[in-house]
């Protein structure tokens, strides 16, 4: 059964840095294209980076320069650093994963992300 664990949240200060990360199981990880997600109250989930298989990435322009986006092949896991971190960072994070050719997708349960002084 597939399973996204993520791990890493917590709470920073503005300016500050956090590394996210989500190990996978139950799926054929190099094979799936992994992104992070944003979750605020009362709003969709948001794309905030996103790898395909081959390592290429994508970010949106709020995040762009402040968040990379990585993967370890070998461990199943994928990574978000992020720094000079605002408090529009602040959310729910999730983790992603999408095989194109099985059209399989999963969700990880997120991890909270809190910006504060």
């Amino acid at each position: 059964q597939a399973q996204l664990v993520e791990s890493g949240g917590g709470l920073a200060q503005p300016g500050g840095s956090l590394r996210l990360s989500c190990v996978a199981s139950g799926i054929f990880f190099s094979d799936n294209h992994m992104s992070w997600y944003r979750q605020t109250p009362g709003k969709q989930r948001e794309l905030v980076a996103y790898i395909t298989t081959g390592g290429s990435t994508n970010y949106p322009d709020s995040v762009k320069g402040r968040v990379t986006i990585s993967r370890d092949n070998a461990r199943n896991t994928v990574y978000l650093q992020m720094n000079a971190l605002k408090p529009e960072d602040a959310g729910v994070y999730y983790c992603h994963s999408q095989n194109f050719i099985l059209k399989r997708e999963f969700w990880g349960q997120g991890t909270q992300v809190t910006v504060s002084a």
